[in-house]
């Protein structure tokens, strides 16, 4: 049986608890300066590199939280920020005394300036657009100074209000000028008519802003924004999460939630049911549809119904969440208008675009498999219960019962997950060895190995990777290149994510807490690297074959977040390469070639360029002519890139016999199915990885018919169970 790693985060929350934490005693009647009391001594004792708060943090705070606060520059002045200067080498003081001077300044004087706001945007938008003016627009506002006058704050609301609603000007222009093409007999709409009506699109969108989510945050949220600019000052994945946050991150995690099933928005006030989970209480009951309205909420213990009208959403949330195998009654406006009171037994909900999901791929009559996983995720109350290594074995011999001779898996977007996981799940691709080793402040390293001699896969292996593969994702894709047990093909180099983080229970940290519950930090505690000795952290995994894609020329990897922690290096894991027999270099070289002269893969690279090239375009006319002469240059230039989704591969994808029986009684999963196999069709980049695994294959032949004919040359052993054996 595989090594165990399920303890490591409890065991290192305990060694937090238990030892260096305990001889401090929490006791702050003021929930906030409790707060700020305990994280602060968490991120001094516990992070991997602690920072100095002094002075030159004290103003990366100030200027993190301003940031965060106001990034637009529509709410503060000139004169505000004066103000607030005053704390900008104070705040490091503050901290060590759990003093909040500076945030109950800022937040009473930010809700004074959206209050303000809304005046001035109601009355920018009471005022029709002349779009004849020639005016430019400067969405660059990190350049941009504050505000110093009101004059000048409603100018700012004007130009960045009229940037928006020009763009529903021209979505009117367009609808009428295609009305009229159609009925020549309609009467086109005035211009002045559409200016009106444009703007009034604009001041309904922005009034739901407030109304939705501005109005909805409470005093705690804004201090969640304060606390995160602290602990963000010390590494990008450092994180407070809230109390309702810290549930958002272990349903994330583990895939999992109990309630009825249903996700939820809110729409003016009223909680909107925007989708039905595949397989919950609420789609099993088949009363509830998408676009439903819950008005009211009443529990099974209890008589009277709770309105959730006007309630924040979190909040209306708790209502309608709760343990499986409790009722809950709804009261339910219908999309028709009618009403009606619908009854469901809440129960655990798995989330399935979380989860690990496989196809067959057919080239040429042979079978591949792919497999892919979204995140490394985990059931942290029971490691067995479900994980992202096990689901993967399962997907493997499901597979190998349908006869793939080859495996991609596909690790794009996955932004990582549970240390565990990873660890046991690269153990089903090699014999047994080092994995990837671990490094904590100021004691030796740690060498996490797969233990089990047992081989899942031995067959021809390709990861897919992108520039947002992160974390867990990088470590198997390392290990499997340190170990030359799969080809990486993909991005020229993942995220650069290489420390780990352990989430920190911070009611554990207070006895006899009456201040409610204080949230979770996700603390950064170690860096792993490579068994090769190398960190991924900055420099990611390079891809044995580089293909570009849309994010090539974005900047989205660690090296371009704030404050993130250096590259290192230690010594060496002791690892055996694999002897797998196949010709990696030959392989590796064939798949460049190929991308090489690869049409598709040149026009989503001139894509990209293109595209990054219009994210850094910061000057807007807000003349209608020239805005429209723009816009139209863009879309002509646009047009040589539609080909980009007309390509078609001449792959066949199918869906595995046990999702096969699941699609007669759950027709959402197979539209979720025929959709990912429709894309997957149109996917050069997972194309060239069947191509591979058709290389890697055909050079196993050849080097085992060597093999068997000069056995002078060692005995080239093979073990495992792929379908090949």
């Amino acid at each position: 049986m595989k090594r165990n790693y399920k303890y490591l985060v409890v065991l290192l929350v305990l060694a937090f608890a238990s030892c260096s934490f305990t001889t401090k005693t929490f006791s702050n009647p003021d929930k906030d300066k409790l707060l700020v009391q305990v994280i602060t001594y968490v991120l001094e004792r516990g992070h991997f590199d602690p920072k100095t708060i002094d002075d030159n943090f004290s103003e990366e705070v100030y200027n993190k939280y301003l940031n965060a606060l106001d990034p637009l520059k529509r709410y503060f002045y000139a004169s505000d920020i004066k103000e607030f200067e005053a704390y900008k080498d104070e705040i490091d003081e503050q901290l060590k005394e759990y003093d909040i001077t500076f945030f109950n300044i800022t937040h009473e004087r930010l809700l004074q300036r959206m209050e303000e706001s809304k005046v001035l945007y109601t009355e920018v938008l009471n005022t029709p657009f002349d779009y004849t003016l020639d005016e430019e627009f400067n969405a660059d506002y990190e350049k941009k100074g504050y505000a110093t006058s009101k004059k000048d704050m409603k100018n700012r609301w004007r130009q960045q209000l009229k940037f928006t609603t020009i763009s529903n000007y021209d979505d009117l222009q367009t609808e009428e000028h295609l009305k009229k093409q159609k009925n020549p007999e309609y009467k086109i709409k005035s211009d002045s008519e559409m200016e009106k009506e444009s703007r009034n699109a604009t001041l309904k969108s922005i009034d739901n802003y407030y109304t939705d989510y501005i109005d909805d945050l409470e005093r705690s949220d804004w201090f969640t924004v304060y606390v995160n600019a602290v602990v963000e000052s010390f590494d990008p994945h450092t994180f407070y999460f809230a109390p309702e946050d810290k549930d958002r991150f272990d349903q994330q995690m583990s895939g999992k939630l109990e309630g009825i099933g249903a996700r939820l928005t809110k729409k003016m006030d009223n909680v909107k049911i925007m989708e039905l989970i595949s397989g919950g209480p609420a789609w099993r009951g088949n009363e509830l549809e998408v676009g439903d309205i819950i008005l009211k909420v009443r529990q099974e213990d209890e008589e009277e119904f709770v309105n959730i009208v006007g309630m924040r959403l979190d909040d209306a949330i708790k209502y309608i969440k709760g343990p499986k195998g409790t009722e809950v009654t709804l009261t339910i406006k219908k999309v028709d208008g009618s009403t009606k009171d619908v009854s469901i037994v809440r129960d655990i909900v798995e989330l399935e675009e979380t989860y690990a999901k496989s196809s067959i791929v057919k080239k040429d009559d042979i079978k591949y498999g792919v497999i892919n996983l979204p995140k490394f995720y985990v059931d942290f109350e029971n490691y067995n219960n479900r994980n992202a290594a096990s689901d993967i074995k399962n997907e493997i011999d499901r597979l190998k019962e349908e006869g793939m001779e080859g495996l991609v898996l596909d690790l794009r977007n996955n932004g990582g997950g549970s240390l565990q996981t990873v660890v046991d799940m690269a153990g089903l691709f090699i014999k047994d060895g080092p994995i990837v080793q671990v490094r904590s402040t100021g004691e030796p390293k740690e060498i996490l190995r797969d233990k089990d001699e047992s081989i899942e896969w031995d067959g021809p292996l390709v990861i897919l990777v992108n520039e947002l593969s992160a974390s867990a994702s990088e470590i198997l894709a390392a290990a499997m290149q340190d170990y030359k047990r799969a080809i990486i093909l993909g991005s020229k180099q993942t995220y650069g994510k290489g420390t780990v983080q352990n989430v920190l229970d911070l009611n554990r940290m207070v006895r006899n807490n009456s201040n409610g519950d204080l949230g979770a930090l996700k603390l950064t505690t170690q860096k792993f690297y490579r068994i090769n000795g190398g960190s991924t952290q900055l420099e990611g995994v390079k891809s044995d074959v580089v293909v570009p894609d849309r994010y090539s020329f974005i900047d989205i990897g660690e090296k371009d977040q704030e404050n993130p922690l250096p590259w290192d290096k230690i010594a060496a894991a002791d690892y055996t390469l694999w002897n797998g027999h196949f010709d990696y270099d030959t392989t590796i070289e064939k798949s460049k070639n190929r991308m090489s002269n690869n049409e598709q893969l040149k026009l989503i690279e001139d894509n990209a360029k293109w595209i990054k090239l219009k994210m850094d375009e910061n000057e807007f006319n807000l003349n209608y002519v020239k805005y429209k002469e723009k816009l139209e240059l863009n879309e002509e230039e646009a047009k040589r890139f539609e080909k980009i989704s007309d390509y078609k591969s001449n792959l066949t994808y199918m869906s595995l016999p046990y999702e096969e029986a699941l699609f007669v009684k759950d027709s959402t999963l197979r539209e979720k199915r025929n959709r990912w196999h429709e894309n997957l069709t149109q996917d050069v980049y997972m194309e060239e990885a069947v191509n591979v695994l058709e290389d890697l294959k055909g050079s196993y032949k050849v080097k085992a018919d060597v093999a068997a004919t000069e056995p002078s040359k060692g005995n080239l052993e093979t073990t495992g169970t792929s379908s090949k054996n």
